[in-house]
């Protein structure tokens, strides 16, 4: 078993991992900049090491200070939760070369699935299906670009290798506007990403967000823990997932699942990971694979009852999984609500003072949330203040758990999301299930 764990992050996912250390017996530490001193994570963790000022690329960001605050403490292997550095292949690299366990996937393998254009060939090998597209990069050659949209058929997107957070993505109905479309994602992408590498896929116009949780270990082993719809989206922002997805059947998941288990055993992946499909007309195109633990994870964890954290924390020990495929099985229904310090309307950041916080309760619910009367929110970082989570033995019942906490939660001194979630969650399309991922924006008349 690891004897002691540097968590390279902050908020909601810190917390998380400390609870889940504390219960395998595992010593923590917090890594944290000078705003964080406050943090329940902080307060709660063995040790604390102060990595830097609120600037992320200062702390957060900053490879040598975290693994220089794992050296100093002894650690012996460092989680980075979700965000920051966690699908940094370079970050573990270093983790690695310098003598620590990263808790992740080999950096071989990251590199492999962070680059899309690889990521997808390496799916098409393994038998998992992907968008119809360019099966590599596009080149200078104007003629050969225009040859391969119309092979594909209009409309298609135009995506950057290194995309990702819904940058570096551009959508062209004709030729008419190809090559300059082709440009400006160019352009974008090495502004962005410093990589102006783009490819093209078929662009589906009425998807839905489907995606697949797995585990895998370094024996050989690999299962997967069934699927989470992610649809309901702002600018390719989740804000409500859950699971399971309505209308996939129990064989369609079984025969997907085992196709993404059976993928993270050809590429030799390790630890726990997701598979993203568009499914469109009773069909999955795979388009990316993150290679870290999900924001939406607990609704996972609430319809299995598995705890994805503890695994990975085990598998990152050296043992082999807990779990065989046939051991899996799914109970009820469970969604999930990223609760924002935003403002619901213009969707701007709200920093400030949380005067009064109160989680809600009941049977099924679950709050993973750093809040409490007083944090004050700062405005270095990305607006999660908390997910709400709720799980009844069907999914009318998850709603109905789920409206009622909403409706008790109270957070004041900020501005938050959860009027959004609120109406949503009065929303026809949204209780029969199914929307697609441009469902919201066209309600809220974003598009």
């Amino acid at each position: 078993m690891l004897d002691k764990v540097l968590i390279a992050n902050r908020g909601e996912i810190a917390l998380r991992i400390v609870r889940a250390c504390q219960e395998l017996g595992i010593k923590t530490v917090a890594a944290h900049s000078t705003v964080d001193a406050n943090l329940k994570h902080v307060l709660l963790a063995d040790e604390t090491v102060c990595i830097g000022p609120p600037a992320s690329a200062q702390s957060y960001l900053n490879m040598a200070a975290l693994i220089a605050a794992a050296e100093v403490t002894d650690s012996v292997a460092i989680h980075p939760g979700y965000g920051f550095l966690s699908e940094n292949a370079d970050f573990a690299e270093q983790v690695q070369e310098s003598g620590f366990i990263f808790i992740g996937p080999d950096p071989k393998t990251m590199r492999l699935m962070g680059d899309k254009v690889s990521a997808i060939r390496a799916m098409r090998e393994s038998g998992v299906p992907c968008v119809p597209g360019s099966d590599g990069l596009l080149t200078e050659d104007n003629e050969d670009n225009a040859r391969i949209a119309r092979n594909v058929g209009y409309p298609i997107i135009i995506k950057a290798s290194a995309g990702g957070g819904g940058r570096g993505m551009r959508v062209v109905h004709s030729e008419a506007s190809l090559f300059s479309a082709i440009a400006v994602t160019k352009g974008e992408a090495l502004s962005a990403f410093g990589d102006d590498r783009i490819y093209l896929e078929k662009f589906l116009e009425h998807p839905r967000h489907i995606e697949f949780q797995v585990l895998a270990d370094n024996h050989g082993n690999a299962i997967h823990l069934g699927e989470r719809d992610c649809s309901m989206q702002r600018r390719h922002q989740k804000i409500v997932e859950e699971s399971p997805a309505p209308g996939i059947s129990a064989e369609v998941r079984s025969r997907m699942g085992d196709r993404c288990a059976e993928a993270c055993i050809e590429i030799g992946y390790r630890g726990a990971g997701t598979f993203e499909f568009l499914y469109q007309d009773g069909e999955f195109f795979f388009i990316e694979m993150n290679t870290r633990l999900q924001v939406e994870h607990p609704v996972t964890e609430m319809v299995t009852g598995r705890d994805i954290v503890k695994a990975q924390l085990l598998i990152a020990s050296g043992e082999p999984l807990q779990w065989r495929q046939q051991d899996i099985t799914w109970s009820g229904h469970a969604i999930e609500c990223r609760i924002n310090a935003e403002d619901p309307k213009t969707f701007m950041p709200s920093p400030g003072t949380v005067s009064l916080w109160h989680a809600p309760g009941g049977p099924g619910i679950r709050v993973d949330s750093h809040m409490y009367s007083g944090y004050v929110v700062p405005p270095h970082y990305d607006s999660l203040i908390g997910k709400l989570i709720a799980h009844g033995e069907n999914r009318e019942s998850a709603i109905a758990r789920m409206t009622t906490a909403l409706n008790e939660v109270v957070v004041e001194g900020i501005h938050t999301n959860i009027p959004l979630h609120q109406e949503i969650f009065q929303h026809a399309a949204f209780k029969r299930g199914g929307t697609d991922i441009s469902y919201l924006e066209r309600r809220l008349g974003l598009k």
